[in-house]
């Protein structure tokens, strides 16, 4: 009966490790990285977290913990516009969804070339709403910028976050 209930505890903390993960992503997208370079767009740690998980274990990200990390990304970020994050998140999770299946079983190459076309809509769709919102067209430059850095930096949040799935979710 006791070890039952340990059992329950710590499937309960490995479920949170999706939602742990963007956290932390949200963290290092707001952290100095102090990179020559990349100054003017940071990769969007948190949008590969979103993407990975949705995509292998959309179990474990549940539309509440995408919503929060996209409300605590702008938070920190500081952006003028709470919420731009969440919702492209969350248009960004329902796609997936739509097409998880072909995805989830697929070479790296083809689902890091669905990280791009994810990673283009969904910068493109924050610089179109930051644009509307303003009332002003933004430069679309540190935008395109973002998608390049993001994408390139994709294959190593990937297998990190692939590495931590296969040592902590085993039995999840």
């Amino acid at each position: 009966m006791r070890l039952a209930f340990f059992q329950h505890d710590a499937d309960i903390l490995y479920r949170l490790v999706p939602f742990t993960c963007g956290l932390i992503a949200v963290l290092l997208s707001v952290a100095p990285l102090n990179v020559p370079g990349l100054a003017v767009a940071t990769p969007a740690f948190a949008l590969m977290v979103v993407y990975h998980w949705t995509v292998y274990r959309p179990d474990l990200m549940s539309p509440v913990m995408v919503f929060a990390i996209g409300i605590l990304l702008d938070l920190m970020e500081g952006t003028p516009y709470i919420g731009v994050s969440s919702l492209t998140f969350l248009v960004l999770r329902s796609l997936i969804l739509l097409v998880r299946r072909r995805a989830a079983n697929q070479s790296f190459a083809v689902v890091w070339a669905g990280f791009l076309v994810a990673a283009a809509i969904v910068i493109g769709l924050q610089w179109l709403a930051v644009s509307a919102l303003s009332m002003t067209t933004l430069s679309a430059r540190p935008f395109a910028f973002q998608i390049l850095v993001t994408v390139a930096v994709y294959p190593i949040a990937d297998y990190l976050l692939a590495q931590l799935q296969r040592v902590l979710l085993r039995r999840v």
